[in-house]
């Protein structure tokens, strides 16, 4: 540990040493100065001096008499207006006196009592609102917007398919009628076969055969894939089950296929 300090302060003696070495002088890249510099300058510079007196040249002096007086701001309310007497006018009462006879002479054809009468007699009597109670506590709810009542079963359209339902399958319907027009015309050319049930169950079982073969094969690699080679046998079993699981499915899902004859 001290042999290596020594050497760091004492560097080994070379005869290059003795030669004379230029100094070497760092030369600093120039000073950047914006190009912007003037304009900046002359703007700060340009309104300095605008005011630099009592305030702009041309100004209006306020007049000495209008001061802000106390409580000026304040609102106001209007000024109370004195009524005489003799321009008031007389309150009506609403309360007739004890010594004012009653109007005579008013008569109407309308039997109040009687027509109030044969109204309560011949009216509907009112339903009491459908509630149901849904604690043991006695909670009142009512029971025509709590859901419970079948109100939809007694609309006219109940029951029927909507409007765009029967026109989407009506779409549909033709569509397929045309496909199997144009299947018809195809196989009456002979440019395609149809599959027979015997060769579509031969078709399926020889496709879970080939998988079952290549998934016995994958299950028999090593754990540890620690070579490219290994890696890429991995990645084509993948590849090779997942078409195989692709071809199944789609065979299982059509009932009919059809085969080109070229």
């Amino acid at each position: 540990m001290i042999c290596s300090k020594m050497k760091e302060v004492y560097p080994v003696e070379s005869v290059y040493n003795l030669l004379a070495q230029e100094e070497v002088t760092s030369v600093k890249p120039p000073r950047y100065k914006s190009t912007f510099r003037e304009t900046v300058r002359y703007d700060a510079k340009k309104n300095k001096t605008a005011c630099k007196t009592m305030g702009p040249v041309k100004v209006e002096v306020p007049s000495p008499k209008e001061f802000l007086l106390k409580h000026s701001k304040e609102p106001k309310l209007p000024e109370r207006q004195i009524i005489k007497p003799e321009d008031k006018q007389p309150k009506q009462s609403f309360i007739p006196h004890r010594t004012d006879l009653p109007i005579m002479g008013i008569y109407t054809k309308k039997n109040f009592i009687r027509t109030n009468a044969a109204e309560a007699i011949m009216g509907v009597p009112k339903k009491p609102q459908l509630i149901f109670v849904d604690s043991k506590r006695g909670d009142k709810h009512p029971l025509e917007t709590s859901g419970l009542v079948p109100k939809y079963i007694n609309k006219k359209d109940y029951g029927e398919n909507p409007k765009y339902l029967t026109k989407k399958n009506e779409e549909v319907k033709r569509a397929q009628e045309e496909y199997d027009a144009y299947v018809k015309a195809r196989l009456r050319e002979g440019a395609m076969k149809q599959l027979s049930q015997e060769e579509r169950d031969d078709v399926l079982l020889g496709l879970k055969k080939n998988w079952d073969e290549v998934h016995h094969e994958y299950q028999g690699l090593s754990v540890v894939i620690d070579t490219l080679p290994k890696k890429m046998r991995k990645e084509r079993l993948e590849m090779e089950m997942k078409q195989l699981e692709r071809d199944i499915h789609l065979i299982e899902r059509h009932k009919i296929i059809y085969i080109a004859n070229n």
